[in-house]
């Protein structure tokens, strides 16, 4: 596989119920993942860029999405938000806005 140009990674950690930080998982990561997949699969994505599923980013308030090499880290993801990071951030190079973190957060 040639080096991807971008590489998402997916936050599915997963805490007991009722722990304090929450967890992506409990906030519906998992069906980020698949959207992203199914996404990644319709698009034939794969050869350009890399997608992972990942442990705790940090901010605890998701799902978290992180993209590199930007560091760019989005945040309360849904499973409808992925199309438009694919369209617009991976394959136009342009971020967006209305999910990413705050700089205070990240």
């Amino acid at each position: 596989m040639p080096k991807p140009k971008k590489h998402v990674f997916v936050c599915v950690q997963n805490r007991p119920p009722g722990h304090p930080r929450g967890s992506c998982m409990q906030s519906g990561s998992a069906a980020v993942l698949e959207a992203f997949s199914k996404q990644f699969q319709a698009r034939n994505l794969f050869e350009q860029f890399a997608l992972s599923n990942t442990g705790c980013l940090g901010p605890c308030s998701g799902p978290h999405v992180l993209v590199y090499p930007e560091g760019v880290m989005y945040g309360q993801v849904k499973a409808e938000d992925v199309e438009s990071i694919v369209e617009e951030h991976l394959l136009n190079d342009q971020p967006v806005e209305r999910l990413m973190l705050p700089p205070e957060i990240w």
